[in-house]
């Protein structure tokens, strides 16, 4: 394989991010992965780090060098995701499940498999034409399918930002899996949040990620969301995928010369903000917290799979 990527998270007017992003690959297959933590919900930024966490571990230790299926593996680990959360509410005696949107994708022999819940996006551009676009699962998508708000209607309805499916929320998740799509040499990906598009229209980040340099591509699309969306503004993530080597870009990466079980996994770092007014969100995980959490969660949701196949 070969291709360029590039992420990177802005945090914005926010007081803290809770968005979480990262990429692994392998010898012949590639995971991209963007959570972003409800911020309305305690603990958003752990649900976040736990479905990256949790995507990308599954991801180093199955794709060796590629995954026996691709759409199964999404729909298995997100699922997964959800049901660690409610585990955790439960040992913590938590009031409110920590949330998170998620959108992940796998590229495998050339194809382009996605998954998402929530809001957060894929967009797959060809030539500087949009192929393909996630739909959100968010109360105004859903009023404009019924004929209810017109399109227009839908950047500015006071709803636009709640969505009705989310991992860690009060009924199962609603796994939306795309129809899977070929790739074509010099086609882009581009991950995202909705700090991103909900201040860029999808024309605006088709132009702005038409260009050699997706490394630069991506960063003047959050610098740009960011500067748009001043004091009203969310997190901003987004991962840039630009496959093959089309234009020759120095940064690209080539997997030929790995070892069969090799992976590499990149976290984008996020720096996090501890604030100690009773308005203010106080960071009450570290990285090896959340951590010890999955690792304590994942052996129990075994336990439990093991203790019901005994019954």
């Amino acid at each position: 394989m070969k291709f360029t990527i590039f992420q990177n998270s802005l945090q914005g007017p926010r007081q803290y991010n809770q968005d979480r992003l990262a990429y692994s690959y392998s010898k012949d297959a590639l995971l991209l992965v963007v959570a972003d933590g409800m911020g309305g919900h305690r603990h958003g930024e752990m649900a976040a780090q736990l479905a990256v966490t949790t995507m990308t571990e599954a991801f180093q230790r199955l794709a060796l060098p590629t995954l026996s299926s691709p759409a199964k593996f999404l729909i298995d680990h997100i699922q997964q995701i959800h049901d660690m959360i409610d585990q955790l509410t439960q040992e913590r005696e938590m009031l409110e499940s920590p949330r998170t949107t998620i959108v992940a994708a796998i590229v495998q022999r050339g194809m382009l498999y996605c998954a998402h819940v929530g809001d957060s996006r894929l967009y797959h551009f060809r030539n500087n034409h949009l192929l393909y676009r996630t739909e959100d699962h968010s109360v105004v998508q859903s009023l404009y399918n019924k004929g209810i708000i017109n399109k227009s209607e839908m950047t500015t309805h006071p709803y636009r930002h709640k969505v009705y499916s989310c991992l860690g929320g009060d009924t199962p998740p609603k796994i939306d899996l795309s129809d899977r799509q070929e790739l074509a040499e010099g086609d882009t990906i581009l991950l995202c949040t909705d700090g991103v598009w909900g201040a860029l229209t999808d024309d605006e980040i088709k132009v702005m990620l038409y260009g050699p340099s997706i490394t630069d591509n991506v960063t003047a699309l959050l610098n740009k969301a960011e500067l748009v969306s001043q004091e009203q503004g969310d997190n901003m993530s987004a991962i840039g995928l630009q496959w093959g080597d089309k234009l020759s870009d120095p940064f690209a990466v080539s997997t030929i010369t790995m070892a069969m079980g090799a992976t590499t996994t990149i976290m984008n770092p996020v720096k996090r903000n501890i604030l100690g007014s009773d308005d203010t969100f106080t960071d009450d995980f570290s990285d090896d917290d959340i951590e010890n959490t999955i690792n304590e969660i994942q052996r129990a949701l075994q336990k439990n799979k093991l203790t019901s196949q005994d019954k």
